[in-house]
């Protein structure tokens, strides 16, 4: 019996940079929850954000932000792992020298990013509904941060591999979106925060059912029994997940948490 469901947000329930989600899938996640079955979303975005997406609902279960460096329930901090300062500095300074990239440094509470393009702003305060604060430094905030992410419009498949030559052996770095690469501590990822869930929850692996599109999913889906990918996921993520569900334009994981765990 699954006792918790899973899910990515962007390219998973909905178009990617989006807030816009089916009102059924609020209804499932409530007759879930009467029959005690916990939803978690899942997602590189930022609590505010996800928190913002699932209003209606946001009581009735958990959110795994910022790739899982940071889980929240109901208002409450279950974890949260904060990068070296001194590699965060690092990366920082690396980020800067590579070119006119978008650079965000993320705590629990806010955002950062020292950007003055107007449209990038607008995009992560009204496109994610994000709370973000642009400063001038980034630096002194380097002490205090769970997440850092990078916005590249180019290659980012590349970039993510330069970058993971830089920084894989201190960081986890990865793809976290069409145009992201996000980086925590490397003992953080979506799959590890699911454990710790399933811990304090007391409820197995295969107890657990998880949906992604990303790379960044990947650990998630191998720390559930029942895994999905949906139709438009990348191919790493199809190779390693039980099961392929439709994409997040037909509604496919409310249409698999109706029939496989509700129906």
């Amino acid at each position: 019996m699954i006792k918790l469901v899973v899910s990515d947000i962007d390219g998973t329930l909905l178009k990617e940079g989006t807030d816009q989600i089916n009102p059924e899938m609020f209804d499932a996640i409530r007759q879930m929850r009467a029959r005690g079955i916990l939803f978690a979303a899942s997602s590189g975005r930022q609590y505010a954000s996800m928190r913002h997406v699932f209003e209606p609902v946001a009581n009735d279960m958990i959110f795994i932000a910022e790739n899982g460096s940071n889980v929240m329930c109901r208002g409450k901090n279950m974890s949260c792992d904060y990068m070296d300062q001194s590699v965060a500095e690092e990366l920082l300074q690396y980020l800067h020298e590579q070119g006119d990239y978008k650079i965000i440094l993320s705590t629990p509470e806010t955002m950062y990013l020292d950007t003055p393009d107007e449209g990038f702003y607008q995009m992560l305060t009204e496109g994610y509904h994000n709370k973000a604060e642009r400063v001038e430094n980034l630096l002194p905030y380097c002490s205090h941060t769970n997440k850092m992410a990078v916005y590249h419009l180019e290659k980012i498949e590349e970039f993510e591999a330069q970058l993971k030559e830089k920084f894989g052996d201190r960081l986890n770095v990865m793809i976290a979106g069409t145009y992201w690469v996000d980086f925590m501590n490397r003992s953080v990822d979506k799959g590890k925060a699911v454990e710790t869930i399933q811990k304090i929850m007391k409820i197995s692996k295969e107890e657990t059912m998880a949906f992604g599109d990303n790379c960044n999913d990947i650990a998630m889906l191998l720390q559930s029994g029942e895994s999905y990918a949906v139709a438009n996921a990348h191919p790493q993520l199809k190779e390693i997940a039980k099961h392929i569900a439709p994409s997040y334009a037909e509604d496919g994981v409310l249409q698999v948490i109706k029939e496989k765990v509700l129906g």
